[in-house]
């Protein structure tokens, strides 16, 4: 493991960022300083406390206290009333640089060579997701839907990962905050906030060559102009019912085609079509259709087609059908590991009246970046995940440690959980 990967250097740059926050409370009046009040929002999040009040019980046991305190650096821990009001204040833009500090290492570590598609590329799948919902509880940014006389509070965001056809591990990036901000009636939607997504992805990775992964509902015109703008290439799900002119314009074509039977008797059929209009507009982008279809003995188990501005040819599209279909892992290795694997994504911590909601959701995201970090890198959490079997086992043992022993660093920890005969 890298040391710039540790868990004290990635403590250390969520400490700088914290400790980088201004204080805006009046002077005198200061119990817990702001680092202290993420960092320990953080800490309930990377243990994966189930809620905000379960964390703060178990903070009443002195032994967990001191733990928090060498583990990760807090030198007064705020109650809940006096954490939700701190974080509620801070505009979440300033925790997006950190998904760039834990990228960085990772980058320049040469961990994300393995990542790479089609040679010099990098598959980005987006999509959007809902983290709040509520008929009770509202605020300024909250989406807003009326049916049969009853409104429904609800956040969204939509969310990026840097993924790989072979590998279970994803490098989540930061998200779009899908909010009403604007000061305008018309809510803000996910098309639009994806595009303020690519803008943001494009700003914080100015020479990373992407290609641009996701369902049918990117698959439309502005989108396909704003990935040109930003120099990002694409590999977007095009469902017929949402292309009826290009469907038709495919019908009538020439179709080049690959067939392949494999090793356990199934039959692979890629077929493509270049230069087609994506729609029945003027200034329609020209794109390259492809379709697979999967069969086992006869009976079909597997179709989709796809829009791309990669040039296709044989040679490469097995591999564009592959990185076209990890459009699924930002939902069952992102989006369904928050939401089921122990995260509680989808759990109301505190919902605030500004920014709470979506901090804390960073807060989640991020230590979900670090566990997926610690994954990739670090031999001793690879060990602890093979002894424990599942990820939510493994935090099981790992929160119930911090009731009982006190550790002095993590290294320390993670050892002791590993090999607890060493230490009796």
């Amino acid at each position: 493991m890298q040391k710039s990967l540790s868990f004290p250097a990635l403590r250390g740059m969520l400490a700088e960022r914290f400790r980088g926050l201004a204080d805006h409370r009046q002077e005198g009046k200061v119990v817990h300083s702001v680092h202290d009040v993420f960092m320990s929002a953080f800490a309930m999040m990377f243990f994966q406390d189930p809620s905000l009040l379960q964390f703060q019980k178990r903070l009443e046991e002195e032994i967990h206290t001191s733990n928090l305190r060498t583990l990760f650096q807090v030198s007064s821990v705020p109650g809940d009333t006096a954490m939700r009001e701190i974080i509620d204040a801070y505009d979440s833009e300033a925790l997006m640089p950190l998904f760039d500090d834990f990228f960085r290492p990772l980058q320049r570590g040469k961990h994300l060579e393995a990542y790479r598609v089609l040679k010099d590329y990098y598959a980005i799948t987006i999509d959007g997701s809902g983290y709040f919902s509520s008929e009770r509880i509202g605020c300024p940014s909250c989406l807003k839907k009326t049916t049969k006389g009853h409104t429904l509070f609800e956040h969204w965001i939509v969310q990026a990962a840097l993924v790989h056809p072979g590998k279970r591990q994803v490098i989540p990036l930061a998200p779009e905050e899908v909010r009403n901000s604007d000061g305008t009636e018309k809510q803000d939607c996910e098309a639009k906030a994806a595009r303020r997504l690519i803008g943001r992805l494009r700003a914080s990775h100015p020479h990373l060559k992407t290609i641009v992964v996701a369902d049918s509902l990117y698959s439309k015109q502005p989108f396909l102009e704003a990935l040109s703008k930003e120099r990002m290439h694409y590999i977007l799900v095009a469902k017929e019912e949402d292309h009826k002119v290009l469907t038709e314009y495919v019908r009538g074509a020439e179709r080049s085609r690959l067939e392949v039977r494999d090793a356990k008797g199934r039959t692979h059929v890629y077929e493509w079509v270049d230069g087609m209009p994506l729609n029945g507009n003027d200034d329609a982008p020209p794109v390259t259709w492809l379709s697979y279809e999967l069969s086992d003995k006869g009976k079909k188990t597997y179709h989709n087609t796809w829009v791309t501005d990669l040039p296709v040819s044989e040679t490469n599209i097995e591999e564009l059908v592959r990185i076209g279909r990890c459009r699924w892992k930002i939902e069952n290795e992102t989006f369904n590991t928050l939401k089921n694997q122990g995260y509680h994504i989808e759990h109301n911590f505190g919902h605030g009246v500004r920014h709470l909601s979506f901090n804390f959701f960073l807060l989640n995201l991020l230590a979900f970046f670090m566990h997926q970090i610690f994954e990739l890198t670090n031999d001793t959490y690879q060990a602890l995940r093979e002894k424990f079997g599942s990820k939510r086992n493994l935090w099981d043992h790992l929160r119930a440690s911090l009731n009982i022993v006190l550790f002095p660093d993590w290294e320390t920890f993670f050892q002791r959980l590993l090999t607890p005969s060493r230490y009796v």
